[in-house]
């Protein structure tokens, strides 16, 4: 997957200790891209729109 036209973007839940630091991608047409800014040229997980909304929605459930 080509992600070269990402905008990465920190979580506001992410902290500058160097914990818990994710980032979301967007501008990714049809999938939301998520990486750890601790290293941002590793692996990204990838998700369709609906289980992005899904995992959001518990998240912010659980809060």
């Amino acid at each position: 997957m080509d992600l070269t036209s990402a905008k990465w973007r920190k979580s506001t839940r992410s902290n500058s200790a160097g914990g818990a630091c994710v980032e979301v991608a967007d501008g990714l047409p049809g999938v939301v891209g998520v990486r750890d800014s601790k290293d941002p040229y590793g692996p990204v997980l990838v998700f369709g729109p609906d289980a992005w909304r899904a995992f959001v929605a518990d998240v912010a459930v659980r809060g």
